[in-house]
This record gives structure tokens, sequence and C-alpha cells, in this order.
């Protein structure tokens, strides 16, 4: 994990001892599972439960060994008497590590679903406040119809709540455990030796493993994380395209003595949003890295471990970093009113050439005919700079259809807001 990108409660359960603290309570909770089955003395299995290890000696032990966890297991021992040899009894590596491993990742999932919950409300709370804001809507970049900010807002609020939901789909699937030895067969360590510890631990237990919890769970997992990332980048790269000096309807907020460029001082650069973006792109590729991992030889082999490592701390450090950036992006961001308006009026009325082609056709022109004469007002509009209403004014096919009552129709813009508390009650929002 690259700390500027890493916050403080992420970083623990990521961190060497938020690792080795659930390896550890994976071990207790066997050994207490096997005390309960009767095989291993109660008052031994009290001794297990203060054990400790020390990651100096882990450290060096690993120098030796070459295997993390039998140099983890070695400082346990340390830390006990004879009961040490209840430790991992019938338990293969796998077994600890990815047991732990769902720990971590369900206490991850449970961080950036606070995240995602944060979001939500601020954007609930400013799309409500924009909710009748007109503002240019544009397909392809180049302006279409009227929208509202809020409108585009709520659309944020929906994506996010199912991002809720399908975190909440990808935790669950992930919070599963096994304890079934060397090859899934349960041949040392019997199922409800398994059952218990899983369900001590708040775990499903894999209904069938091998020496891995198969892996489309992280890969699921993982996509989900993945598809949180680009529904940030969708939102931030509508800012970033907001905030360009051309359109400048809304900007991600700029601090007192904060600086955009070390060249130019008049420069405010969407430079968050820039970095949700970009950071997207990791979460992405670390995605695949999942998929990769889905197809191993036979029972295992240990080419997902490695990338694990590195994917898993990663991803879940940047997305709940990239949340908690964007949520204070959209809290703080500037909004523009006046230039909104100002861009829907740019075009000399044409966002309203739909609305001329409805009103002639209701009037008895076949759409052809209809289109016809408005494209071609619509292209002398944009190319001589006319208001689109002057150049229907003047036209015959036009005047003789439509009064003037039916052109001051046209040319309104209460059509662009009228349905806006429809969408805002299908959310259930005021």
């Amino acid at each position: 994990m690259i700390e500027r990108y890493t916050r403080p409660e992420m970083a623990a359960i990521w961190s060497d001892t938020g690792k080795l603290d659930r390896w550890l309570a994976v071990e207790v909770a066997v050994v207490q599972a096997w005390a309960d089955a009767g095989r291993v003395p109660a008052g031994d299995a009290e001794k297990v439960r203060g054990a400790r290890y020390n990651i100096g000696d882990i450290a060096r032990y690993q120098a030796e060994t070459h295997h993390d966890v039998t140099a983890f297991l070695r400082s346990v021992a340390d830390s006990l008497g004879d009961e040490s040899r209840w430790v991992h009894l019938g338990l293969t590596s796998q077994d600890v590590w990815d047991t732990a491993t769902a720990l971590q990742l369900r206490d991850a999932a449970t961080i950036i679903e606070h995240d995602l919950a944060a979001l939500r409300e601020v954007l609930e709370r400013r799309a409500v406040e924009f909710k009748y804001q007109l503002t240019i809507g544009r397909t392809h970049g180049v302006h279409a119809e009227p929208t509202t900010f809020g409108l585009k807002l709520a659309g944020w609020v929906a994506e996010v709540r199912r991002a809720q939901g399908r975190l909440a789909e990808a935790k669950a699937a992930i919070s599963c455990g096994k304890i079934s030895g060397a090859v899934g067969s349960h041949a040392t360590v019997p199922p409800d030796v398994e059952e218990k510890v899983c369900a001590h631990l708040g775990l499903m237990v894999e209904p069938v493993s091998t020496q891995v919890v198969p892996r489309d769970r992280h890969a699921y997992f993982m996509t989900t994380l993945a598809v949180i990332a680009a529904s940030l980048e969708k939102f931030a790269t509508e800012i970033r395209h907001l905030q360009r000096t051309e359109v400048l309807e809304a900007e991600e907020p700029f601090s007192e003595g904060q600086t955009g460029s070390s060249a130019m001082p008049h420069k405010r650069n969407p430079e968050l949003c820039e970095r949700v973006c970009g950071l997207a792109r990791v979460v992405r590729a670390n995605a695949m890295t999942s998929l990769e991992n889905v197809a191993l030889w036979h029972e295992r082999d240990i080419s997902h471990s490695s990338t694990e490592r590195v994917i898993f701390p990663d991803s879940c450090a940047l997305l709940d970093y990239m949340l908690d950036v964007f949520t204070g992006v959209m809290r703080g961001l500037v909004v523009y009113p006046e230039q909104m308006q100002k861009n829907v009026e740019l075009t000399q009325g044409l966002v309203f050439s739909q609305k001329a082609l409805l009103a002639l056709i209701d009037a008895g022109l076949t759409r052809e005919a209809a289109y016809k004469i408005v494209q071609r007002a619509a292209m002398r509009a944009w190319k001589e700079r006319t208001p689109l209403r002057r150049l229907l004014e003047d036209d015959a096919d036009v005047t003789s259809r439509l009064d003037a009552a039916a052109l001051d129709s046209v040319f309104d813009y209460t059509d662009y807001t009228r349905h806006v508390d429809d969408s805002f009650r299908r959310l259930g929002l005021a």
C-alpha cells in the first residue's frame, strides 16, 4: 500500500499486525474447537488463548524457513509451553491464510460500506439543493436538451445505492472460511471443527473447498470494487468536464493557499477528480488479476498468492481513499447557476428543436416534413448565430401551422423540469 493513498483505519487491517492478529485468532479458534470436541485438554486450550507472536522473531525465522506461516507458528510456540503442540493441529497453511483473509476483506468492506453511505448522504442533499436548477444536457459532448443539475446528481444517488447493494452481496460472498486440511478432504480436521471455527469468527463455511477457498469469491469481490471505482470515475469525469474554462458550471473546492500550477498562478485544476479517475484504473487492473486467479491447478497452486498480497490491500485502500476524496469534492463542490443558464442559452434556442418538431407533427405535418423544416432553421441558427425562434417566425411553413401562442409553448423551459419531482419521488427524495 502507498501511504499517500491509504487511510489509517484501512491501513491497520492490512498491516502485518492486522494480518497476524487474524492468523492468531484463527489458530486459537481451531484449538478451542478441538477442545470442544474432546481432543485437546481444556486447560491447554485456555493457555493457547494467551498465545502471542513477535514480529521481529517472525522475520528472523522466515529468513531461515522461507515460509511465513511456519515462521509465525514458531514464534507463537515461543510464547507457550508443551501446549503449543495443539496449535495448527490438522491444518494446512491455507486454512489460516484464507480464513484470516476473509476476515480482512470483510472488515475492509465494512469501512467501504461506511464510505458509500457518507457519499450517498452528500449526493442526496446536493441533488435536492439543485433539484430544479436548469443545466444543459450533453450527448456526444454536444448540447442536447436542458435537464437539471439536481436530476444529474439524483442519477448518481441511484448508482451509489446500487453500489451499496452489490457490495453487501460481495461482502457476504467473501465472508467465507475453510478449515478442511491439505486438499479440502477433512482427513485431518473434521467438518464439525471447521463449522465451529467459522461460526466463532462470524464467517460462512465454504461448502466444498480444495486447499483454498475458490477464487471466484475473491474475483466477485474485486470486480465489485472495480465497478464502484468505475462509477466514481464517471462522476469525477463529469465534474472535470464541467470545470473546463469554456464551460465552468461547477468546480471542485479550492482552498486558501492552494496552488494549481508551479508555473501559472491562475490555475485551478480539477486535480482531485483527476486523481480519482487515475486510481480507478488501478482498481480495474487489479480486478483483472483476480479473474486470472480463479483458474488454479488441481486442488491449488501458489500463482494467486503473490498477486493477492498486492491487489487485496491496494484495491481496498484505494477505493476507501477515492470515496473519501470524492465525498469531500461533492461536499464542497462550487456550482455556478448563472453560467449553467448562460450555457443553456448559448446555441440561440437550438435546445428547443425537438419541441418545435413535435409541435409541427401535432399540427398535421409528417415527421419527415417537420424534421426538414426544423433542421433547416436550426442549421441557419447555428451558422448565422440567429435565434431559432426568429427563423421559425419568418418561415411560412411554420407560421401557417403554429401561431404565437404555440411558439410560446415550444420555447418554454418548464417542460424540462415538469417531471423532475417524479424522478425524485422514485428515489424517496423530497
